[in-house]
């Protein structure tokens, strides 16, 4: 059976920049849910409108030269309610481009999708801004070849999805946009991320599964995972897993990319009563430049979700174990070239009865460079903050961890320093700088040869 499609411009969508088409756009996809699937298709010209929500066996084409511009209106955005969706703590405007239990949905093609986020950026601390692609619920997504810029709020993501696929898209958010991560998979399975350039206004990819009250999200763990051939720019991290991560996020690869300017390179963050784990992530031949540190865990992440006068959230003493420890384990980092480093070669900072277990970092090689500039964010609160400027590597509560063939040039401090660390091996540590080239505290079975 021949596909149905559907061209815009002949269902009275106009495409001069000025009309509104969310009302004629509707038709159309609901014409096409009517018909079981078919293809929206957008020539050149600039097409404004609210919500675009697909329909099973749907794909959105842009062409070349075709533009949607988000509504600058409220109302052309329903409301994701809770009673909507029953376990989603996160009430908002619905995504420019939308599905909701949908299979087999497509966005592709070479046009533009501008969320015209400047129309929402005033107020920064409302989250329930549309992002610019959301698809909920679904299985079999493919978003592939589209530029999307200006993002409201969260550039793509999906939510408790599985068989995603995302090829050979442009993000590009302004640097100072608020909360404008570029791809956020949410307790999502299967799911492939290639090719992709991503500059943005704060993390560029970050891999999540909800917090401790999101009873939707943590159903679903973020697994299996597959992140290769990108390139990072600017943002806050290159890829970030958590803090959202009560779901679990596991089984993961990253691989053959490029970070330049991202802040941290990769980043884990948690903090006590999140519950969940990071585990089995594997990330592989990155080319940094220009960031603040190649990467970071840290299990004293301030996020939401708990009362400000809880200090003991942010003890560094050891605590009792209880159901909602977060776990970090079985983490490979693995040729990793760095340079132009300003804060630290590398920081992990876990709860002390939590340690991080089962770290590798293999065949690291870090530039620093001197800077008495503060990092623009510490990696645990302020009351505790480590200052790291032009250091070497940190590490806090690890255990059964390797630290294999790894170069450090530092500006200042120490070029290993371990504290709470057991059975640890240290093999093939060359560093330059450094005041002092180790330092342990209150280790434990740490092996160090040359």
């Amino acid at each position: 059976m021949a596909e149905i499609y559907f061209n815009a411009l002949d269902y009275n969508v106009v495409g001069d920049g000025k009309t509104n088409n969310t009302t004629a756009i509707r038709r159309i996809t609901e014409m096409i849910e009517k018909r079981g699937g078919g293809t929206l298709y957008f020539p050149p010209g600039e097409y404004v409108t609210g919500t675009i929500e697909l329909a099973d066996n749907m794909t959105l084409y842009l062409e070349g030269g075709a533009v949607i511009l988000g509504s600058a209106d409220p109302a052309d955005y329903p409301m994701i309610t809770k009673e909507q969706l029953p376990g989603y703590n996160r009430e908002g405007h619905s995504g420019l481009i939308k599905a909701f239990r949908k299979s087999h949905v497509t966005v592709t093609g070479r046009g533009v999708i501008d969320g015209r986020g400047q129309n929402w950026w005033g107020d920064p601390k409302n989250e329930s801004r549309p992002r610019a692609i959301q698809p909920i619920l679904c299985d079999n997504v493919l978003i592939e070849g589209i530029t999307i810029i200006n993002s409201a709020m969260w550039t793509v993501h999906p939510m408790c999805c599985t068989n995603v696929t995302i090829d050979k898209i442009t993000i590009k958010n302004p640097w100072d946009s608020p909360n404008t991560d570029g791809i956020n998979p949410e307790s999502c399975s299967n799911v492939h991320i290639s090719n992709c350039t991503i500059d943005v206004g704060d993390d560029c990819l970050t891999l999540k599964s909800g917090t401790e009250d999101d009873e939707l999200q943590k159903q679903y763990p973020c697994e299996n995972i597959v992140v290769t051939n990108c390139t990072m720019l600017n943002g806050h991290g290159g890829v970030v897993l958590g803090s959202e991560m009560s779901g679990g996020v596991k089984n993961v690869t990253i691989s053959n990319c490029v970070f330049n300017g991202t802040d941290r390179g990769i980043r884990i963050k948690t903090r006590r009563k999140r519950g969940g784990s990071i585990e089995d992530i594997n990330i592989n031949n990155i080319m940094m430049n220009n960031v603040l540190v190649p990467f970071v865990i840290n299990g004293y992440y301030q996020c939401g979700g708990v009362s400000p006068d809880d200090m003991s959230l942010f003890s560094l003493e050891k605590l009792p174990l209880r159901g909602d420890t977060p776990i970090i384990r079985n983490i490979t980092i693995s040729n990793i070239r760095a340079k132009n480093v300003t804060a630290s070669a590398g920081y992990i900072y876990a709860i002390p009865e939590q340690p991080v277990t089962g770290i590798s970092v293999l065949n690291y090689s870090v530039e620093m460079l001197a800077s008495d500039e503060e990092p623009k964010d510490k990696p645990i609160m302020a009351f505790h903050v480590r200052k790291t400027r032009g250091e070497g590597l940190f590490c806090a509560n690890i255990k059964n961890s390797i630290l294999r063939d790894i170069s450090i040039k530092v500006a200042r401090g120490n070029g290993l320093e371990l504290l709470n660390a057991e059975n640890v091996i240290v093999d093939n540590f060359f560093v330059e700088g450094a005041e002092q080239t180790t330092k342990l505290t209150k280790c434990s079975r740490v092996k160090i040869t040359e």
